[in-house]
């Protein structure tokens, strides 16, 4: 009897606290903890008024809801923190999960009105208005998040992050620069900084956004790949390669990095390397290309049927590949042995689903045309150049030859005046 008596007024004191706070607070999400101490204080009542005892697994249930509970909420708002924003938190993460996301986005709205602090409560806002694609909306909770703290060095990045999803690329550069200087570590930022700055030509800046933040991560592959695209743009053709190496020694199946190593090697004049390069880059997209390449260089080395072989595996893999052959003076010897047989008409597909493309895969396919491109002005001005000296050459020859028959000339005319005199 006593311990029910002791039950009740310590369950009822704490439903006086709870109901101050339900008045204070004009909060609703303290109700039910009020309706479970009430349910649990009746029951105690009725066992008191009939004399009957519970058994183990009930009288639980009474001290959980109406004493532990309640207190439990108690302290941690004493700690701090807000039980209805985690009770509201919970519960949009729920509906969250279950696809109501509308419903969600109220109860957070809700919360947010009434605590326009709630950190939680605007997070979850952010990411509803991002999925949901409201950017600009989804931004404002960003702002609110790190106003809320300052800190928050992550949202300051989803800002930057969306005001490029939203094409207003000085204003994520500028973000970024600013956050690079409070966080030069963070690595995320350093990446999208560096394709925002190579997007926009500005190389040398992007170059040294990617050297800093390999202070922090020495053996990452992407930003030695991403420094080895820099440099290739910028034309320095051997930081290139240092790059590309070093990220082909990092991942053994860089599969670009080595395709790029051997376009400079071929640049270079270094068939064989760049042969071993072409054959290590023999993977996925980049198949065709590679024998391609491969191809060229067994034309160059008077290899002919393996090069015949290489370039009809190449337009076989990618018919696009055929019209660039026959414009090519490399493959003028073998055009006429291409078996493979290509539609070239232009058909266009229906797109099936919308596909974004990443900068980062832009920039490197940039980098590996601008390569390609390289490549052939190189092969050409070999070939200029040989044409040139041939020229030369043969009009050296024929003004030596010119030269031979005036003086020939000449003296038949002296002999002739000599006869003359003579006579």
């Amino acid at each position: 009897m006593l311990e029910k008596i002791l039950f009740n007024l310590i369950a009822f004191s704490i439903f006086i606290i709870i109901f101050f706070k339900i008045i204070r607070k004009n909060d609703t999400n303290y109700i039910g903890i009020l309706v479970l101490q009430a349910i649990g204080i009746t029951i105690s009542f009725i066992e008191i008024k009939i004399k009957i005892e519970s058994n183990t697994f009930f009288k639980s249930l009474r001290y959980l809801g109406s004493i532990i509970i309640p207190i439990f909420i108690i302290l941690i708002e004493q700690k701090g923190l807000n039980f209805s924003e985690i009770m509201t938190a919970i519960k949009a993460r729920v509906l969250m999960l279950f696809g109501n996301s509308k419903v969600a986005k109220n109860s957070l709205i809700k919360l947010v009105t009434k605590y326009p602090e709630s950190y939680i409560g605007h997070k979850l806002l952010a990411k509803i208005y991002e999925k949901e694609g409201g950017m600009r909306k989804a931004i404002d909770e960003y702002v609110k998040l790190v106003d809320i703290k300052g800190n928050d060095y992550n949202s300051y990045f989803k800002i930057a992050d969306l005001l490029n999803d939203l094409g207003q690329k000085n204003e994520a550069i500028q973000m970024l620069e600013n956050l690079m200087k409070k966080r030069p570590d963070l690595y995320e930022c350093s990446i999208l900084l560096g394709e925002l700055l190579c997007e926009q030509e500005r190389f040398k800046e992007a170059e040294k956004v990617y050297q800093d933040a390999l202070k922090y991560r020495p053996t990452d592959f992407d930003l030695y790949y991403s420094l080895g695209i820099v440099y290739t743009m910028l034309s320095d053709f051997q930081m290139a390669k240092e790059m590309y190496e070093r990220a082909a020694q990092i991942n053994h199946r860089a599969y670009g990095a080595n395709y790029n190593l051997g376009q400079i090697a071929f640049i270079q004049g270094d068939l064989d390397i760049a042969e071993k390069y072409f054959k290590h880059s023999l993977y996925g997209d980049l198949e065709a290309k590679s024998y391609y390449q491969l191809a060229k260089i067994y034309v160059l080395k008077g290899e002919k049927d393996i090069a015949i072989n290489f370039l009809n595996k190449a337009i076989e893999l990618e018919p696009d590949l055929l019209p660039i052959a026959n414009q090519e003076n490399a493959f003028s010897q073998i055009k006429e042995h291409i078996t493979v047989s290509v539609k070239m008409e232009n058909e266009v597909a229906e797109e099936t689903e919308e596909i974004k493309e990443k900068y980062s895969l832009q920039l490197e396919k940039k980098a590996r045309e601008y390569l390609e491109t390289t490549n052939v002005l190189v092969r050409s001005m070999s070939e200029s150049m040989i044409k040139e000296k041939v020229g030369k050459t043969v009009d050296k020859i024929f003004e030596k030859k010119k030269l031979e028959k005036q003086k020939e000339k000449e003296q038949e005319k002296e002999d002739k005046q000599k006869e003359l005199g003579s006579n």
